[in-house]
């Protein structure tokens, strides 16, 4: 995880994104910067669904979109609404390490038993569930999904800005992707 730029200062966080929602959901989540009052969002947060993380930053300032992998492909609509009506310009995909949608297919049985013992499913409709669906949030490396979908956002938004961070569940903190 080498291309993963920790923000300890403000000056750690990449000039294209100081003075901006990007930088300041830095400087809230990893510097402790008092909070502001906002009534209007002011970034869309694209993360995944994991239990493990939590953002410290003050209320209404961000739209929160939680999925799988921070995989916003399915979430389109959501991710245009908030650009459309709520006005935000700043998106901040945060992926995130140990993430569980990399390679889902270790946890193939795992899930197939899951949905049998907890939600009543038959094992062979769980597993034609999994390998229905599997493949559409499986992402591979965390790095490089969140920068491959970042490429991807920037180009059906282009005069959005949007930002490829990771948090790392061993401390906590948020930190830039190192783009080539």
């Amino acid at each position: 995880m080498n291309r993963l730029l920790p923000i300890e200062s403000i000056e750690a966080i990449p000039p294209q994104y100081r003075n901006t929602p990007i930088g300041l959901l830095l400087e809230y989540h990893n510097l402790n910067k008092p909070f502001d009052a906002y009534t209007n969002a002011q970034v869309l947060v694209g993360m995944c669904m994991d239990n493990r993380k939590h953002l410290h930053i003050p209320d209404n300032f961000a739209y929160i979109i939680r999925s799988g992998g921070a995989n916003l492909r399915y979430s389109e609509f959501k991710v245009s609404y908030a650009i459309a009506v709520g006005g935000v310009k700043a998106i901040a995909l945060i992926g995130h390490t140990q993430c569980g949608m990399v390679n889902l297919i270790a946890r193939k049985e795992l899930f197939i038993r899951g949905l049998v013992e907890n939600a009543g499913w038959q094992a062979e409709q769980a597993e034609e569930h999994f390998y229905h669906y599997a493949p559409m949030f499986e992402i591979g490396n965390e790095v490089d999904f969140v920068l491959s979908e970042v490429k991807r956002l920037r180009a059906r938004y282009p005069q959005v800005l949007v930002a490829p961070l990771m948090y790392k569940i061993e401390d906590g903190k948020i930190y830039a992707i190192a783009e080539k």
